[in-house]
């Protein structure tokens, strides 16, 4: 727990840097032209989809009629663009994760190889094409056990747990890879993964919960749908930011168990034999 923290509190340091705050822009601006650009030419289609797929569902008829019998029969027309946008929030934070992974990494092993772990010896164990194909797989999981989930992102508190439980499982499965390919070999990543899993995951659920703070501001209030393109460009700058944050906490504390690994390992070997 102690490392969690520690390496929580040197994460967040390393974030409010200016070379680290300027990594969160890569990916916001193509982030935000990309899925721009789709949801200006899809969104009319993707609301009257939606809109069709709850009408022939027979649980709408029971969940409209609980708003009527509540007094909120205005959500009637907010159900569809409300679900295209907690659908379209994950793909979006996917993409940016992707970016994240592919160009922000990188710069912030860097970064934290220079000026921390300057001493770390770098044994390259993963490769670029390891770590896309890596995350291009385990979103591909990911994406299908949200389809899956869909269903009950509509019932309470459903909508609030899976998508911090995939989240963390997508970024820690991404990003521990990510972080230690520079400095470890293949079988150090791997031990070290198997050995510190359950904190990894920790880390990982944790970013989920701060990366699902801008959709539970999106679900605070419905007249947010209205400025949606505004809402939305901000918040996949929060996301870019929790994303860069997430990855510095990953590096701390993945390299920083890479190291205590290695000198125990090296400790062992020149241990002095015990006499008989």
């Amino acid at each position: 727990m102690n490392d969690l923290l520690r390496s929580f509190g040197r994460a967040l340091t390393s974030a409010l840097h200016p070379r680290m705050l300027w990594l969160t822009f890569m990916p916001f601006l193509a982030a935000t032209v990309g899925w721009g650009v789709i949801l200006w030419f899809s969104w009319q289609s993707l609301i009257g989809a939606t809109r069709t797929w709850l009408e022939s569902w027979s649980f709408t008829a029971t969940l409209y009629r609980l708003f009527d019998w509540l007094g909120f029969s205005a959500l009637h027309t907010a159900i569809a663009p409300f679900i295209v946008i907690a659908v379209a929030i994950p793909l979006i934070v996917v993409s940016v994760l992707l970016l994240i992974a592919t160009l922000s990494m990188p710069a912030v092993i860097r970064f934290l190889s220079a000026r921390q772990f300057a001493s770390l010896e770098m044994r390259r164990g993963g490769t670029w094409y390891g770590s896309l194909g890596q995350a291009l797989w385990t979103t591909l999981v990911c994406l299908v056990l949200l389809i899956v989930t869909l269903p009950l992102w509509l019932v309470p508190p459903f909508f609030a747990l899976i998508p911090p439980l995939l989240w963390g499982w997508l970024t820690y499965r991404v990003m521990s890879y990510d972080a230690l390919a520079l400095h470890a070999t293949r079988d150090e990543r791997r031990a070290l993964v198997r050995r510190f899993r359950l904190p990894l995951l920790l880390i990982g659920i944790a970013s989920g919960l701060l990366g699902s703070l801008p959709t539970l501001l999106w679900a605070s209030s419905v007249w947010l749908i209205v400025l949606f393109p505004v809402v939305t460009a901000v918040t996949i700058w929060i996301y870019a930011f929790i994303l860069v944050f997430s990855a510095l906490w990953f590096s701390h504390y993945c390299l920083r168990a890479l190291q205590r690994m290695r000198a125990e390992e090296h400790g062992a070997r020149h241990a002095a034999p015990l006499p008989y």
